[in-house]
């Protein structure tokens, strides 16, 4: 009898111990994993309209504190923002600096955990690098050869994903790393809006913006280095994904469960309200089927390209919100304008297609 009960006993104060020692671990982990970065803060230079949140080391810029909304429970967000580190560089040119990058830096990329800005001339107040190339269209894929050159010989170990964006292309980041947890930084793949002329898996849209892994990102510079990839167009995305399909790096679905897209070539409102004209270059570019309409865009929204400066903004703020209520926060000025980006919309659409058009809306968002 004394036997059973010191038996019991025992087992009750293990079992005492063992929670007190698991709370007291998960607070020291907890502690660890979210740190204070007051030292750091106190550390940081001002720098446009965040001055806590970044550091500046030469040209670029280390957020230091992951952005959220007052009151949110952002541990998956910060716990992500640790274990998925990615790089954001976005391409811009010296007339575009206040026009369109500064809008970046004060909205999407404060969700980046190390952000460059790339330029022909370099700019240290911004600060931009500059890659030694001229202005233009025909320059684009050699500014984006050099900024990854770049990226890599500087950064390499300071994230896991390498993500490539234009200076009107919104990103919503923490979407991105919870698409990117999927995956290792050691598999060589890519992913972005998919087109698929011209190349046997495919290649990423550049105006919507692609994400490299760190193995893709090395794959990449070595084809430079062994010749295996040459500057053959100024086509950036094109090229890219030629060079990348040589050098054995996947083109992956970055759709989500439902096969919604995640990467968008043009803004919100086209996609949600647009019929495309079937003789517009899009059907025949993209590598997977066509949604129009609400269901185009999954609730994992990571970019939008074509993105002006007031609507950059704008996201700023609704980037705060959920993803679904992030695109139906637009929904008064989507239903109104149903623009479109081959302008096929003269004026001839019916008041009831429009009134359809919002309550399949509508139900969408509610």
């Amino acid at each position: 009898m004394m036997g059973t009960i010191s038996r019991w006993t025992f087992l009750l104060g293990f079992l005492v111990g063992a929670c007190c020692m698991f709370f007291f671990l998960r607070q020291v982990w907890f502690e660890r994993s979210y740190p204070v970065l007051s030292e750091a803060q106190e550390r940081a230079t001002t720098v446009g309209e965040t001055p806590t949140s970044w550091r500046k080391e030469g040209a670029s810029l280390i957020n230091l504190l992951h952005p959220h909304r007052a009151g949110e429970d952002s541990r998956l967000a910060d716990l992500l923002f640790q274990k998925v580190r990615v790089l954001c560089w976005v391409m811009t040119g010296p007339e575009n600096l206040e026009s369109r990058a500064r809008h970046v830096r004060a909205t999407w990329s404060r969700h980046c955990n190390l952000v460059v800005f790339m330029s022909s001339v370099g700019d240290p107040d911004f600060p931009t690098v500059g890659l030694d190339t001229k202005e233009g269209r025909d320059q684009l894929y050699w500014k984006t050869i050099r900024a990854f050159h770049y990226v890599y010989e500087r950064h390499a170990n300071d994230a896991d994903w390498f993500l490539k964006a234009d200076d009107d292309t919104y990103v919503v980041v923490d979407n991105l790393r919870w698409i990117l947890s999927n995956h290792t930084p050691e598999e060589p793949v890519y992913f972005g809006k998919r087109f698929k002329p011209y190349t046997k898996q495919g290649y990423m849209s550049g105006g919507a913006g692609y994400v490299l892994s760190k193995e893709a990102l090395k794959r990449f510079v070595e084809g430079f280095r062994t010749g295996t990839c040459t500057h053959t167009t100024p086509v950036e995305d094109l090229a890219l994904g030629q060079c990348l399909e040589k050098m054995g790096v996947i083109a992956g679905d970055s759709r989500d469960t439902l096969h919604r897209e995640t990467f968008h070539p043009f803004v919100p409102e086209h996609h949600l309200t647009t019929k495309f004209s079937k003789s517009f270059w899009y059907w025949s570019y993209c590598y997977y089927p066509i949604v129009e309409g609400p269901q185009c865009c999954s609730d994992l929204a990571v970019s939008f390209h074509y993105v002006d400066a007031d609507a950059d903004v704008h996201a700023g703020v609704l980037h705060l919100l959920p993803p679904r209520l992030w695109l139906c926060a637009s929904l008064p000025a989507l239903c109104e304008r149903g623009s479109s980006p081959d302008s096929r919309d003269d004026g001839t659409r019916s008041g009831a297609d429009r009134q359809e058009e919002a309550l399949e809306l509508g139900r969408f968002c509610f």
